[in-house]
């Protein structure tokens, strides 16, 4: 019996997770521009401490058990012909493919800083931006960390924790930082960056270089928009949620302002075999079906479209939850949707967390591997 074929374009944190639960139950393929999972998540521990972000979050496709038997496509997406259900992808030798699908899941994601770029890259690239923003910040004796976000204040308080002897600054345009938080959220963070030394400078609004990309970390000094005199530092990491979907190789009737439109069942309207999830997708102002596991459900839908079945809905919640500033000394820190924190002790972290929930639950087993990054095994295309 011939299996359905299914086409994940993009593999990070929402579109690996939901090639994971279809693997065994359709002829699966995985377009990634990168050779394996490179996490979004974390941008502090990736910053301050790289060689345990990368034994988290950055794993080649083949050491995931539940990717046995698919096939991984390194390249760039470059077109999508819903009416001859097939995407264009230019492969890592400049070659040019077609894939067809008999359903397709979006989930390319967003450009918003020198951590979430969509361009194509090797393993050695991938290690080498780690290493160079790593170093860059460790040579830094004043940082400037510019935004209001998770990813701004996670920086902050990392590179302050990390690096006691530096002054570092967090500018963010609010009264408060992570305004899309319940609000006893900033309580807590707030106490934890001012115990840390962090300089916290509400009402700062920042005047973006002319053609900055933000493609990496700067040097000083920041000017303002909002009147205050131009801060120096001998570092700035961006982190102002400048948000690009990647978007630009779909038709633009897929589209609302660059994001994938989608209806509750996560379906692009009028386009029942086209899926998006994560970042991409237009779900609710907060796009949050990537960090609310509807990977899960969206695998679902899939399976439900194709075979007939019933489709379910996604309800996005209406403020932001989970972890903020990343794990600590103490331990890991998650947020309720409420505010009200609670805590992972760190030694639950190492051995519990990361092996037994996120290995075995969540990503349904990672076999073990060198803590650097290895180039994807033959059967990745």
């Amino acid at each position: 019996m011939t299996r359905h074929r299914v086409v994940v374009a993009g593999l990070g944190d929402s579109g690996l997770l939901t090639a994971i639960h279809l693997a065994r139950h359709v002829d699966l393929v995985g377009i990634s521009a990168k050779p394996g999972l490179v996490s979004g998540q974390e941008l502090g521990l990736r910053l301050t401490r790289p060689e345990e972000w990368s034994r988290d979050y950055w794993h080649p496709f083949d050491r995931y058990r539940r990717l046995d038997g698919v096939r991984t496509v390194h390249g760039t997406l470059t077109g999508l012909d819903p009416e001859a259900a097939e995407v264009a992808v230019t492969l890592a030798d400049g070659s040019r493919h077609s894939e067809p699908y008999d359903a397709l899941v979006l989930a390319t994601g967003v450009t918003n800083g020198f951590w979430r770029r969509p361009h194509l890259q090797t393993a050695d690239e991938i290690a080498a931006d780690l290493r160079d923003a790593h170093q860059r910040l460790a040579g830094a004796d004043t940082v400037v960390v510019v935004g209001g976000g998770a990813a701004a204040v996670s920086s902050a308080l990392n590179l302050a924790v990390r690096w006691p002897e530096k002054q570092v600054d967090l500018c963010f345009p609010g009264e408060r930082a992570l305004p899309r938080h319940h609000r006893r959220v900033w309580s807590h963070v707030h106490s934890r960056l001012a115990g840390a030394g962090v300089g916290l400078h509400p009402g700062h609004r920042a005047r973006v270089p002319d053609g900055f990309g933000f493609d990496g970390i700067t040097d000083g000094p920041v000017a303002w928009s909002t009147g205050q005199p131009p801060r120096p530092a001998d570092a700035v990491v961006w982190a102002i949620g400048a948000v690009r979907p990647n978007t630009g190789w779909l038709p633009s009737d897929l589209l609302d302002d660059g994001f994938v439109r989608v209806l509750p069942t996560l379906q692009a309207p009028g386009r029942p075999s086209i899926f998006a999830i994560g970042d991409v997708a237009a779900t609710d102002p907060l796009r949050s079906s990537a960090r609310n596991r509807a990977d899960r459900l969206l695998a679902h839908n899939v399976r439900a479209h194709l075979d007939g079945g019933r489709l379910r809905s996604f309800r996005a919640p209406r403020s932001r939850w989970g972890s903020v500033l990343g794990p600590q000394a103490d331990g890991l820190q998650v947020f309720a949707p409420s505010g009200h924190p609670f805590r992972f002790p760190a030694w639950s972290v190492r051995h519990l967390l990361q092996p037994w929930i996120v290995r075995r639950g969540i990503y349904k087993g990672i076999r073990p591997g060198d803590r650097r990054f290895t180039e994807p095994s033959s059967r990745t295309r």
